[in-house]
């Protein structure tokens, strides 16, 4: 750590639970509390809480904020109804992904934009530029990175957690809320906005609150039975939920259509990186991330090669061991012909060979409710 880096609203409350903090993105944030096994085990059984404040809250609004967002953005703002959210690729005029995010519209011409933290200042500096140069005077945004925080509430017991401390202004509980919906409310007395979203693979909720009421909220959901949980778990946790994280699996080289995120892109319409990205769903691509799982503990880690028949056909992106599966997973970039689903490859871990088999991605999917 250094003094360089920034540091949440939660700082001395994550030192306070003797958690492990490094730097993450230009902030020093906690890796772990009670471990990592047992902060993944808990998102995955009962509820976990993350300190997410490094991550950027950019309001967008004005006249043409729809048009700028439909122009910026792979997935179209214009079909999004307000009290939704939408996931999506910020991406360059070659289809190369400048940053992955969730937003969400606010009002008929507002909007809520989560950048992630390493890239909200290049985010918020592309999108200034494209002001600009396209939409000038018709768009503004409005930074309030540092004068707010923002937690994720994560696991299978979070909505009910969140059904005790929180009531929408409309009455209701947050258990009323669709996925990707949000809505605005208390927790016992202090303002929230609550979006059902997440970045584990689990239900719950991301809570935007006021600076000064953030360390309030985090006790109150520490109080009914959450578990602080740090970057260490939310790796892991990601990971087992085959999502992508930025300067691993997407990168401004690297395509959403070679990260298998064609789902979040427009194939008609005109926005950034639109002629690439369309060329590319119709005419396919070299190479495709896949999953990779691995037998034992020995996790492949990011740069490792792949190979098949001695041959590199690519190199691993993130790895790590799976405690919630209890084998070693990963996944890398491997040419097309090395990508169907059973295809055993081998991993090059520290000079030693080991077996790999292409696995469906995601590598877990929470179980149905009731189930």
């Amino acid at each position: 750590m250094t003094q360089t880096n920034l540091r949440t609203g939660l700082y001395s409350t994550h030192l306070s639970l003797g958690a492990r903090m490094v730097p993450f993105g230009g902030w020093d944030m906690p890796v772990q509390y009670s471990g990592i096994l047992a902060e993944v085990k808990a998102v995955r059984t009962a509820a976990g809480l993350f300190d997410v404040s490094h991550m950027g809250r950019l309001y967008i609004s004005g006249r043409d904020s729809t048009a700028f967002l439909d122009w910026m953005l792979t997935a179209a703002a214009s079909t999004l109804r307000a009290g939704r959210a939408r996931y999506c690729l910020i991406c360059n005029e070659r289809g190369g992904v400048i940053d992955d995010t969730i937003f969400y519209r606010l009002a008929e011409q507002e909007y809520l934009l989560i950048p992630n933290a390493g890239n909200c200042l290049a985010v918020l500096a592309w999108f200034e530029d494209w002001i600009g140069r396209k939409f000038r005077s018709g768009v503004a945004i409005d930074d309030r990175t540092m004068r707010t925080g923002l937690m994720a509430l994560q696991g299978p017991r979070a909505v009910r957690l969140m059904d005790q401390a929180c009531q929408l202004e409309d009455g209701h509980t947050p258990s009323s809320l669709r996925p990707f919906a949000w809505g605005r409310g208390t927790l016992q007395g202090k303002p929230v906005f609550m979006g059902r979203t997440g970045y584990t693979g689990e239900d719950g909720f991301e809570l935007v609150t006021d600076s000064q009421d953030t360390e309030f909220v985090w006790k109150t959901l520490m109080e009914l039975g959450a578990l602080p949980c740090g970057l260490g778990a939310r790796d892991v946790l990601r990971l087992e939920a085959g999502l992508p994280l930025h300067g691993h699996e997407i990168d401004p080289e690297t395509t959403p259509i070679e990260a298998g995120l064609e789902r979040f892109v427009r194939q008609e319409g005109e926005y950034l990186g639109a002629g690439p990205l369309q060329r590319q769903m119709r005419e396919g691509v070299a190479r495709k991330l896949v999953g990779l799982s691995l037998p034992g503990r020995s996790a492949p880690r990011a740069g490792y090669p792949i190979l098949d028949h001695g041959q590199e056909v690519g190199r691993i992106t993130s790895g790590s061991y799976s405690p919630t599966l209890d084998t070693s997973i990963a996944m890398g970039y491997v040419l097309v012909r090395c990508a169907a689903l059973g295809q055993v490859l081998e991993v090059d871990i520290r000079g030693r060979p080991a077996q790999a088999q292409v696995t469906q991605l995601p590598f877990y999917t929470r179980p149905k409710q009731g189930s």
